[in-house]
């Protein structure tokens, strides 16, 4: 077996594999912990002998994995104080789980950062969050974050680069140099630390993805962070022996919590994936028998259309996990017929307030498609107008949420966090919904992204739900733009399937057929693609903004 250069220390002992086969069932003791540094050390202590994480030609048991979590946190202790601020800049990888394991037991607080940015929104987030030390590296997709980040002098906070792959360049330090001073009274020192993290304590600062304004670092606390983990694992039913295939990046809250930390939690085998690839992605779940492919309805599309995906076995695929209010009906079916998915899980989540709500095994395709399920077991969901008021079911609003994961507040922005979480409790999430009949949540859309047609509510993830039904649209997106009659009215821009020749014009009658009036878009433009932030979400300000330039050539 082959292990990571990072963790190939006399203190690992030697190396153990297991059988990647289907494990027997056992015992996971799934109680909720107290804290991460916590649920580390009951994973150590459950599953030490089982596989932990596979990458590439590098694959580490639970125990090992521990070991070499405890001995980066240990050379931590040398720099960093209880509470500092340690970052990741990387993609998902094995030295991502040890760095994280690690700087959760020294007591310091993480904030991941998302390969997709550019130095200076690396930059923002390094200097807004007071970063002492960062775990970045230096080759990943033709890019050096070092180099990016220059000669750092608008970082007096960081002192210390770690370089999990790459080339060392100077002033950082590679990972094998940064553990290779670690002393017993270090490892003393860490145990210490770990001891003394409480479940009140913040575990982790995310940024939100700043689609209407500047990111805002999410702060939350361990017990907050450890109910997002063990919830998704009651959500979707992530078991001892899962082999889980990590297409989510450990940046977000989704790769973080409901992959690294659940894993943990229940002895999940975990596989992590740095790029999206579908031939790769294929191969894997047919080499590894992966059994857990949570990702977003992109990704499940492309694997549907890719041409050679019968030749591979991925009979082993259980569950799926996606979300959004924009998947298509059809996505659905064909993900339960043609990739064998028992159980299809749909949800609504957000960085503040961990996943909401979700379907529930049994739920038919429709309702998968079209909601996003029940309010989870330890939240509370209203739907409230502008001035705070519950409206009645079939009526949209702002979705309020309380109890579960709620944020504990916007890290140095008490005015932002005054604007959306109540001294009682309720979060002000932005986004707009509506209860059915049956009580389950529909997400609209976002409450800045709503505009009025001549009076009438307009809701673009409505609408461009609405068109996905359209056999040869791919992707849609939808923002109201001004009109001197009605105020307002939608514009469509959409992606059309591969070799689709359907034109604007017919578009736009489909939908004055197929949606009420006010909804339907006065104007289509058809694109290649559609500008993405750092998280995937679509920037709607760019859109605007590329009509406005086409309006005044």
């Amino acid at each position: 077996m082959s292990v990571p250069d990072a963790v190939t220390l006399e203190a690992i002992g030697p190396m153990r594999r297991q059988n990647l086969g289907m494990v027997e069932p056992m015992s996971t003791n799934t109680g909720r912990w107290p804290t991460v540094p916590a649920l580390i050390i009951s994973a150590a202590e459950r599953f030490g002998d089982v596989t932990a994480i596979v990458d590439g030609d590098k694959t580490l048991t639970f125990g090992e994995l521990v070991e070499a979590a405890e001995i980066f946190g240990a050379a931590l202790c040398a720099r960093i104080e209880p509470g500092d601020r340690v970052g990741i800049w990387a993609p998902n990888c094995v030295e991502w789980v040890i760095a994280f394991l690690g700087l959760s037991q020294a007591g310091a607080v993480l904030i991941p950062i998302s390969t997709r940015f550019e130095a200076h929104e690396a930059s923002h987030l390094l200097s807004k969050g007071k970063v002492r030390a960062l775990v970045t590296v230096t080759e990943f997709l033709g890019k050096d974050y070092v180099q990016r980040l220059g000669d750092r002098s608008h970082l007096p906070d960081l002192s210390t680069i770690i370089v999990a792959h790459g080339d060392v360049p100077e002033g950082a330090l590679g990972w094998a140099e940064f553990v290779a001073d670690v002393t017993p009274d270090l490892r003393s020192e860490l145990r210490r630390r770990r001891e003394t993290v409480r479940s009140d304590d913040p575990s982790d600062i995310l940024f939100t993805s700043g689609t209407t304004g500047t990111p805002k670092g999410v702060v939350m606390s361990q017990s907050a962070t450890l109910r997002v983990a063990t919830d998704w694992v009651d959500m979707v039913g992530l078991r001892f022996g899962d082999r889980y295939l990590m297409l989510n990046p450990y940046f977000h809250m989704f790769g973080l919590k409901s992959g690294i930390l659940a894993s943990l939690s229940v002895g999940a085998t975990m596989y992590p994936e740095p790029v999206f690839n579908v031939q790769r992605i294929l191969e894997r779940v047919q080499s590894e028998q992966i059994t857990a492919l949570p990702a977003t309805p992109t990704v499940y599309q492309s694997i549907l259309d890719y041409p050679d995906r019968d030749k591979y076995d991925i009979s082993t695929l259980r569950f799926a996990v996606t979300g959004g209010a924009d998947i298509p009906a059809e996505l659905i079916r064909r993900m339960s017929e043609e990739l064998h998915f028992e159980t299809i899980v749909s949800g609504y989540g957000l960085t503040e307030g961990g996943t909401a709500s979700s379907t529930v095994s049994g739920d038919s395709l429709e309702v998968i498609a079209h909601t996003n399920g029940w309010a989870r077991p330890s939240y509370e969901i209203r739907i409230a107008d502008f001035s705070g008021v519950d409206v009645p079911a079939g009526q949209s609003g702002e979705v309020l949420i309380r109890g579960g994961s709620i944020m504990s507040h916007y890290l140095d922005d008490p005015k932002s966090t005054a604007e959306v979480l109540s001294p009682d409790g309720w979060l002000r999430t932005g986004d707009l919904g509506r209860f059915d009949e049956s009580g389950r949540l529909l997400i609209v859309g976002r409450l800045k992204d709503m505009f009025i047609v001549g009076g009438f509510n307009a809701y673009p993830a409505e609408i461009e739900n609405a068109l996905l039904r359209h056999p040869d649209i791919l992707q849609a997106a939808v923002i109201g733009i001004p009109d001197h009659r009605l105020g307002e009215v939608g514009a469509a821009f959409v992606i059309l399937r591969k070799g689709a020749t359907t034109t604007s014009d017919e578009i736009i009658s489909w939908c004055r057929h197929e949606m009420a009036n006010f909804k339907a878009p006065r104007v289509v433009e058809i694109v290649e693609t559609l500008p993405l932030n750092a998280s995937g979400k679509v920037l709607k300000h760019v859109l605007r903004a590329s009509l406005a330039t086409e309006s005044s050539n």
